[in-house]
């Protein structure tokens, strides 16, 4: 049995045609606030992408990727997206984004590997992907809580919104975000794992940024993974910590857990990312199409992430499974026991 929560009080606030009308008003709100607080164009972007082109998500380099053949290509390798992190920064230099310019797209991925198919975790994966240019002075601890900040308050303005439309869903987001370094948590918490530790800090401000996530902390371990070549998790900040970079964590009473709705970040310029790929020994990378646009200067200075969009309709619907806002695949003893529970899975 994979880590399913069932509560036996759980009763879906909206019945299911109710729920497929929230979901498209929710999106078609959220999506259009966020690209005007933010200045964003949104661009069409690849469901696939050449294998060995550098431009897919390597996430932690060990899961699988869904892989097929073109026939009409001489039979060469493409690959299903993990996500869109490094294509956006192409196609910010290749469409000739300015700073303080950007670009949103609607990314769909499929992760075969996702490790623990639970409440929150699916094979299908659909997110806001967004990225925006930005000046050096920029690349700064202060210039990302300022984007933070902006992304929180487009999340309070979309929870306002649906408590228009149905009443029984009361807002519960704070009036502000709290920041937090990865460092302080395991201060903090010593003996809890990562997730015990947002669980923790999500539960007592009820939304934190948790900064700096993919190196190693003061013991040696990491709060989370981070692929080398896209979030800056290696570039000292003011406070003597290093990371510009991290996840925003909601508290969430229905799972009664912290619940993660964007990772996001500064990404690397060419000094931190050839720090990065060589802590992760994975220089070779370099090699790549991408990487060696980077390198040479030919992309530009960035701060990007990604959303949730089934996330934002669960936590914003107040459901108990991200499979009650999306279609997806599930194992046999998941969908039996949501059924039992009267958990309609899409």
């Amino acid at each position: 049995m994979a880590n399913l929560y069932i509560d036996p009080g759980y009763k879906s606030i909206l019945p299911l045609r109710e729920t497929e009308k929230a979901i498209k008003e929710i999106k078609d709100y959220f999506e259009h606030a966020l690209a005007w607080n933010l200045k964003l164009q949104r661009v069409s972007a690849p469901l696939f992408v050449r294998k060995g082109s550098g431009i897919n998500d390597d996430l932690n380099g060990i899961e699988r990727k869904v892989t097929f053949q073109i026939r009409d290509d001489g039979n060469s390798d493409a690959e299903v997206v993990f996500s869109l992190a490094k294509w956006k920064r192409m196609v910010l230099a290749d469409y000739g984004f300015k700073p303080n310019e950007g670009l949103y797209t609607d990314m769909n991925a499929i992760r075969p590997d996702e490790e623990s198919l639970d409440n929150l975790h699916s094979v299908y994966v659909d997110q806001w992907d967004w990225e925006r240019v930005i000046a050096p002075e920029q690349r700064n601890l202060e210039f990302l809580k300022t984007i933070v900040r902006t992304i929180y308050n487009v999340l309070r303005e979309t929870e306002n919104h649906v408590r228009s439309f149905y009443s029984d869903i009361k807002p519960i987001l704070p009036e502000k975000i709290h920041f937090v370094h990865s460092e302080e948590l395991l201060e903090m918490y010593p003996d809890l794992t990562p997730k015990q530790r947002e669980d923790k800090v999500a539960k007592e401000y009820g939304a934190v940024f948790v900064i700096g996530i993919g190196g190693h902390l003061n013991d040696g371990t990491i709060h989370d993974g981070r692929a080398p070549d896209y979030d800056d998790w290696v570039t000292p900040t003011t406070d003597g910590k290093k990371g510009l970079n991290g996840d925003i964590l909601l508290w969430y009473p229905v799972l009664n857990r912290a619940f993660e709705i964007s990772s996001m970040g500064i990404r690397v310029d060419r000094d931190a990312m050839l720090k990065q790929l060589e802590l992760r020994n994975e220089l070779a990378r370099k090699d790549f199409d991408w990487h060696k646009r980077l390198l040479d200067g030919k992309l530009p200075l960035s701060i990007g992430g990604g959303i949730g969009q089934s996330r934002l309709c669960m936590f914003l619907l107040r459901k108990l499974h991200v499979g009650e806002v999306h279609s997806s695949v599930w194992p046999k003893d998941i969908f039996d026991k949501c059924n039992q529970a009267g958990i309609r899975l899409l």
